[in-house]
């Protein structure tokens, strides 16, 4: 793979995430720079990591990974914006609602490695190739980091704009990606 090629899937895998971080932003109180940093930091780290284990179990397991990983994702996905719609649901008018400063780790992470699982597949097929796999998924891990902290910043001016609704549209676009991934993979459009 060349580095204009190596690019395109690196933008094309950070896509989701920065999807869901424009949801994840667009629902906190004030999007810092440092928090937008944290979560983009977060994003890219897993999203680094899951071509690299897709790339290391290789042939043998790749059937059963890409088997199963847009049911993972799906799930994932829908569980966290099922949350948030509710959440936002539950809310009876703007002054109701309780922005969070941040969001925890473990709801970012989950996130993150239901976003990157397609990398994951990705890293699979990757194993058959001549290419860099650590140069490849530093790229992916790169432009995940900088499209999800531009996620997050974009999503501080949606929120506000947004207000209670914030909350269901960031639900929304999550289920919406876990639904995209099931559709996607189970070729069910076209």
């Amino acid at each position: 793979m060349n580095i204009l090629t190596t690019l395109i899937l690196a933008l094309g895998m950070s896509m989701d995430a920065f999807a869901a971080a424009l949801g994840k932003g667009a629902v906190l109180k004030q999007v810092t720079w440092k928090e937008a940093l944290r979560t983009g930091l977060i994003f890219g780290v897993i999203e680094t990591l899951t071509p690299l284990i897709g790339w290391a179990l290789g042939l043998a397991a790749s059937k059963y990974v890409m088997a199963w990983d847009h049911w993972i994702a799906f799930v994932l996905l829908t569980v966290l914006g099922g949350r948030m719609v509710i959440g936002g649901l539950r809310q009876r008018n703007d002054e109701d609602i309780a922005q969070p400063e941040r969001h925890g780790f473990m709801v970012l992470a989950l996130t993150a490695v239901a976003t990157s699982l397609d990398a994951l597949a990705v890293g699979v097929g990757l194993a058959f190739l001549q290419v860099n796999i650590v140069l490849t998924a530093l790229t992916i891990g790169i432009s995940t980091t900088i499209m999800a902290t531009t996620g997050m910043l974009i999503g501080r001016f949606i929120g506000p704009v947004l207000g209670k609704w914030a909350e269901i549209l960031g639900g929304v676009v999550l289920i919406g990606i876990g639904t995209s991934i099931l559709v996607e993979h189970l070729g069910l459009l076209g």
